[in-house]
């Protein structure tokens, strides 16, 4: 009987970590900068990282549309074994919802096929050691996007060449260790990032790598996420899988404990 109920157990902790990894949780997050010009709208982003071999759910998308102004991948959209016709269909999923961009990630450059060339076919803007930038309410925003850092192409400066001096500025690069590499006379305003999974696998909060969420480093805002696919495992635990819909706005630094907003949830 005890061996019966310790299977039982195991069995329904199974279940719940794989419903974890293959929840479709949308976090609403609003981010404020006292340097994001009060007569701005609101800039909102979808951020999606570590697709991995997941297929993006089309119910969680339309959710987000006609909400976001731009999609940004932050890496890991494949691994090796990961279909060519499914990376499509995750990309054109997402181009439904606003202009897709993209940095890579220490695994997509291990399927057989060329995904430069499925990006350009798909219109998918692919950001390596350079920045998209545009008009936002008169003024320039730039997102910049760098290459992997565990491969030592990331190349901040690179990136910087052609941004204004006055654009507020985000930086996407799949790998939080990029924060170490900032310095103050970049004035990034805000670095997207995965790669950790939020350990993915975590007992009693401990985990290879820090659970997802918000951190400051002086007036940059560092937001990594958990991630929406797994690796290894299809399996989570007290780390479930999440996107995130990023809305920018003016008013004093949102504190770390307050950047989710209540409508952070699970569909």
């Amino acid at each position: 009987m005890i061996i019966g109920g310790m299977i039982t157990s195991f069995l329904v902790l199974l279940g719940y970590m794989w419903k974890e990894a293959h929840s479709n949780r949308v976090r609403h997050v609003t981010l404020s900068f006292p340097h994001f010009p009060i007569h701005w709208p609101p800039l909102t982003i979808f951020f999606i990282s570590d697709i991995h071999r997941r297929i993006v759910s089309s119910r969680m998308l339309e959710k987000v549309k006609g909400k976001a102004d731009l999609v940004v991948i932050g890496g890991d959209l494949a691994e090796r074994g990961v279909p060519e016709a499914r990376v499509r269909e995750n990309v054109r999923r997402l181009r439904e919802v606003a202009p897709v961009y993209f940095v890579w990630g220490n695994n997509d450059d291990e399927v057989d096929y060329d995904l430069q060339s499925v990006f350009e076919e798909e219109r998918v803007h692919v950001l390596k050691n350079k920045a998209k930038v545009w008009e936002h309410g008169g003024v320039p925003v730039a997102l910049i996007g760098v290459g992997d850092v565990s491969r030592k192409e990331a190349d901040i400066d690179r990136a910087l060449e052609h941004v204004p001096p006055q654009s507020f500025r985000i930086l996407a690069c799949h790998n939080p260790a990029i924060v170490a590499r900032l310095r103050e006379e970049q004035h990034i305003s805000l670095v997207l990032s995965g790669h950790t999974h939020g350990g993915q696998i975590r007992f009693f909060s401990i985990g290879l790598y820090e659970k997802g969420g918000l951190k400051w480093q002086g007036s940059t805002a560092v937001l990594t996420s958990n991630g929406y696919g797994t690796t290894g495992v299809p399996l989570r635990l007290g780390a479930p899988a999440e996107t995130h819909l990023i809305t920018i706005v003016p008013g004093k630094p949102t504190p770390e404990k307050k950047c989710l907003s209540k409508t952070g949830k699970t569909m």
